[in-house]
């Protein structure tokens, strides 16, 4: 259930995978460790002790959504801060323990948080890195993954579902290739834009490091988490009071974390019934779509897909300012990632990885439901999506490439 605040009547808000409306049982769990159970978790006195538990409690529903040992989940800020614990903390010990395993393995359409990491790590540390590329689908060239693994690949990075397509990949088999060609490897994945929209099971996909975050679950902002696979060392990037078993220094976020927790316990609960009914408002709302509006694509993988993202290129726009026209028509979604709004806007590199044109990629917008979603609101969006793109192409006087 969600707040009264988070959805005002006439605001539809088709964002989810930048953000999501927190749930109201969510507040309800957070209320007291933001009124009366304020101590700090390393306090011994009562009100500490209070803090502790509710972090451990929150540790055991986080395992249990991503199937893992309680001991093996490590909260931090959120999913940026996850992805760069596990990249830096692996190459940071790699470089101390093992210095000619000195490669790194990622895809091109990976979220900023792991190509801006992996660039830092590359300029530091003086690794050498290794992009895959993907298909027109934004699948992994499986065949390229094989060759490029050796040896000397210390660390791979290969998100489990991207966060402007949609696209899931086969991580289990990437983990069972590279496992294979050299046992040593670490395998990470970001599975931040999986999390609540498919199962996970870290045990059956075989990786060892999996990155979350709380806000993308109708859980509230400041909280992640990082599965790290027992017997699996990182360095770590934060110093201080040890907490986090020495990895992640820091005063926790009780809060969040607690609200973080009870996200997750929703999730498994109902992460079924909603990928159901999620699933049945994509379809229908991507059949529409396509059969009701001229020149337009979906983009990524239309079988191996999250439930609830939606992207769409059409001819003949501007993505930008369709959003801008959504907006005042109190509809929001997006043109992509919307974890770079203060950089200077650039086009989406993962379009152009699987071979978009740039009037494609100028002309992309994200639709990402959440399951306070329904299908009337997908029938005023794509109705208002139907009569904006029209004045844009007649203004841009739009004739299509195919002419």
């Amino acid at each position: 259930m969600l707040t009264n605040e988070s959805k005002s009547n006439n605001f539809i808000y088709l964002d989810n995978a930048a953000s999501t409306p927190i749930d109201k049982e969510v507040i309800d769990e957070m209320l007291p460790y933001l009124t009366c159970s304020y101590g700090n978790p390393s306090s011994l006195h009562k009100l500490g002790r209070v803090s502790r538990q509710g972090i451990l409690n929150s540790r055991l529903k986080v395992s249990k959504l991503i199937g893992c040992s309680i001991s093996e989940v490590y909260f931090t800020s959120g999913g940026t801060e996850s992805n760069n614990l596990a990249l830096a903390g692996c190459a940071k010990l790699i470089k101390k323990t093992n210095p000619l395993c000195n490669k790194i393995m990622v895809s091109e359409i990976e979220h900023d948080s792991i190509l801006e990491t992996i660039s830092n790590i590359e300029k530091e540390m003086k690794f050498n890195v290794d992009f895959i590329p993907a298909n027109k689908d934004g699948l992994i060239n499986e065949e390229k993954f094989r060759e490029l693994v050796t040896l000397e690949t210390g660390v791979i990075s290969i998100m489990l579902v991207n966060n402007e397509i949609g696209t899931i990949q086969p991580i289990k088999k990437l983990a069972e290739i590279a496992k294979d060609k050299n046992k040593k490897t670490i395998f990470h994945t970001d599975a931040i834009q999986a999390l609540g929209k498919i199962p996970l099971d870290v045990k059956d996909l075989n990786i060892d490091l999996l990155s979350i975050s709380s806000h993308k679950i109708n859980g509230p902002k400041g909280a992640g988490a990082l599965y790290i696979k027992r017997g699996v060392n990182l360095e770590p990037i934060l110093f201080g009071g040890g907490q986090e078993n020495k990895l992640r220094s820091g005063t926790e976020n009780v809060p969040s974390i607690v609200g973080f927790g009870k996200a997750c316990e929703i999730a498994t609960m109902k992460l079924e019934a909603n990928k159901n009914r999620i699933k049945e408002i994509q379809s229908y709302a991507i059949k529409r779509i396509i059969n009701e509006i001229a020149y337009s694509k979906l983009n990524g993988s239309k079988k191996q897909r999250v439930p609830n993202n939606i992207n769409f290129s059409f001819q003949g726009i501007n993505g930008e300012v369709l959003l801008i026209k959504l907006d005042e028509n109190e509809i929001a979604l997006s043109t992509g990632s919307a974890c770079s709004s203060n950089k200077k806007q650039k086009a989406s590199h993962v379009l152009k990885a699987l071979g978009l044109s740039h009037k494609d990629i100028t002309g992309s917008i994200r639709l990402s439901l959440g399951y306070q979603n329904t299908k009337e609101e997908l029938d005023i969006t794509i109705t208002k999506l139907k009569e904006i793109i029209s004045e844009l192409r007649k203004l841009n006087e739009f004739e299509s490439e195919s002419n």
